[in-house]
């Protein structure tokens, strides 16, 4: 039996899981049977799709038409818990992108949606399938590293002015009186502090305390820079920065603070060092080969919602905050114009990596712009 899976958004990141889908489907793996898109022109990936897929502007018209057993959640952050609902109450599997949802409350109603109808959930973080988790958690069983005192994580990427004009909800914090949360950290380097969350192995529960500096060099409503710090009853913490306002960029990883060493993990590439020395990070597993096959046989899943209780309970941390601080002008600048330009917050890289390795937020390492 083939799984028959549709996707529904068939833009932006929404073109990725078409063509992934389309390729398993190629592969004889799966039936892609359709996608859906509310836009009123068909978009032009309609041409990804198989001869005879279904495509529509509603998807319970195509969930009615395609009788999918998977549904590819790829539509705004916002809109994930009713499309993910939608989907669920007609029984089917769901992998649903980053963020998957954007409050405890939509983590709750969509899990306890999903064991009501007896189907699965499975959210779009990459980097929980990964082997490389198996050696960072070998490393902290066997105290390689010695035992583990804090987890870091950092990133910085450059975005320009056409990143925040793909889409109505780009760099905004509510749209249309709904919150969307596109923060820095929620966003783009949402994979970094999820994946930091899961190495610790409290992916699952609540932090005890969250703290957050939410800063802009942008004339935008969400944060551009930012840190956070995630404390949990056993007193292990989670430090992650990242900023969209660099001069240059470096790949985000997140690393295990030992007391006889450090791990680090570049999650994207998949290179994984333990105190110094490269390790074998194995092939990652794809997320929908993993929930089909869940499908097919019960196969575990790798990135079940489950393990993002406590990144959803972030998210909602930063839902709740007043508002982004601007960073003193004195630091930023920018380069390039039109859609091309970029601002940049001067040495904001450096700062990044230091909280990620000092454990530290930017109030607490005397960032100018921060205290």
């Amino acid at each position: 039996m083939k799984p028959r899976v549709v996707v529904a958004g068939m833009t932006g990141y929404a073109e990725v899981h078409l063509r992934r889908a389309r390729a398993m489907h190629d592969a004889n793996e799966i039936v892609l049977a359709g996608a859906c898109d509310v836009k009123e022109t068909v978009p032009d990936t309609a041409s990804v799709l198989p001869p005879g897929a279904s495509v529509s502007r509603d998807l319970r018209d195509l969930i009615d038409r395609a009788t999918p057993d998977i549904v590819v959640v790829a539509t705004p952050p916002h809109t994930h818990l009713p499309v993910a609902l939608n989907a669920v109450s007609a029984g089917c599997h769901v992998l649903v992108e980053k963020p998957p949802v954007l409050s405890l409350d939509a983590f709750e109603r969509l899990s306890t949606a999903a064991q009501r109808r007896r189907v699965q959930v499975q959210t779009g973080f990459q980097s929980f399938g990964s082997m490389a988790l198996h050696a960072l958690r070998a490393a902290v069983e066997t105290k390689t590293i010695g035992m583990m005192t804090g987890v870091g994580t950092a990133g910085a990427w450059i975005r320009r002015d056409g990143y925040y004009h793909r889409n109505p909800w780009a760099g905004r914090r509510r749209l249309n009186g709904e919150f969307v949360v596109d923060g820095v950290l929620t966003n783009p380097f949402a994979h970094a502090i999820a994946t930091a969350l899961l190495v610790t192995g409290k992916a699952d529960a609540l932090p005890q305390h969250i703290e957050t500096e939410l800063y802009q060099a942008r004339q935008i409503e969400a944060d551009d820079t930012s840190c956070a710090r995630l404390r949990f009853p056993n007193g292990l913490e989670v430090v992650a920065a990242a900023t969209l306002c660099t001069e240059q960029e470096f790949e985000p990883y997140v690393v295990l603070h030992g007391t006889r060493g450090k791990a680090r993990w570049w999650y994207r590439s998949n290179i994984l060092e333990i105190n110094g020395e490269r390790v074998p990070a194995g092939t990652p597993i794809d997320l929908l080969r993993n929930l089909v096959m869940h499908v097919k046989d019960k196969t575990p899943l790798v990135a079940p919602l489950s393990q993002t209780r406590a990144f959803t309970a972030f998210v909602q941390a930063v839902r709740d905050h007043s508002g982004p601080r601007r960073v003193s002008a004195d630091w930023v600048y920018t380069v390039d114009a039109g859609m091309e330009r970029r601002y940049v917050i001067d040495r904001a890289d450096k700062f990044v990596e230091s909280a990620a390795e000092s454990m530290a937020l930017f109030s607490e390492l005397g960032v100018p712009w921060a205290i």
